[in-house]
């Protein structure tokens, strides 16, 4: 199958992100205050991952009070969770992995999205439902660059926003493979110095990384 139309806009969001923070949001309270130092840092594009059960009020949250902020949802296991990205408002929706019934839903919902994929065998499932835009995740736990270069071999068309182990000490290096838009990861945000409200420490972190990594 040809690739979604959406996917050539989702491609250029996450090209111009850089980095995308994975967030898993505790407290619908730290919602507003985290990402609006997330921005103050440079990070506009955040994923809000559905992992707790305040993630769907922060994330709402989020888009009423930080317009400068470009919210995708994260963590999304079916189609349930899809529609639940697209009602909330979201700009984008990501998966930590492909069921058919989920490539089915991306493939049909309006909300740009990015499926998981750790192995060629899942990347040529979400080829054949028209998603060229794909998360690599776990991305150092699958293999790392090495793994990456391979997959690159056979699909070099393909784009990728790897997640999983990727920190301060690897992004750079993650960030000059071609076929990478951007880098995912939480290191930007602790979730030490979010119980602790430590905002000015999160946007002089996200400024420090914005100002060091080079876009893909």
């Amino acid at each position: 199958m040809t690739a979604l139309p959406r996917q050539a806009k989702l491609a250029d969001l996450f090209r111009q992100a850089v980095v995308i923070p994975v967030l898993t949001i505790e407290k619908v309270e730290h919602a507003v205050p985290l990402a609006k130092a997330l921005v103050a840092g440079g990070v506009r594009t955040l994923e809000v991952t559905l992992r707790t059960d305040a993630a769907v009020a922060a994330a709402k949250a989020i888009i009423a009070e930080v317009p400068d902020a470009i919210v995708g949802i994260g963590t999304i296991l079916n189609p349930a969770d899809l529609d639940r990205a697209r009602a909330l408002g979201a700009k984008f929706g990501i998966s930590p992995g492909l069921t058919p019934e989920l490539l089915n839903a991306g493939a049909a919902s309006d909300l740009p999205f990015a499926p998981g994929i750790a192995t060629a065998s899942e990347l040529m499932q979400a080829l054949a439902a028209g998603f060229d835009v794909v998360k690599f995740f776990p991305a150092e736990q699958a293999g790392g660059i090495k793994a990456l270069r391979a997959l690159a071999g056979p699909f070099p068309h393909v784009r990728v926003c790897p997640t999983g182990g990727i920190g301060e000490a690897n992004a750079a290096a993650w960030l000059a493979e071609p076929n990478v838009l951007c880098v995912g990861g939480s290191w930007l945000c602790p979730a030490a110095d979010i119980r602790a409200g430590n905002w000015a420490g999160i946007t002089a972190m996200c400024d420090s990384a914005m100002k060091s990594l080079k876009p893909a």
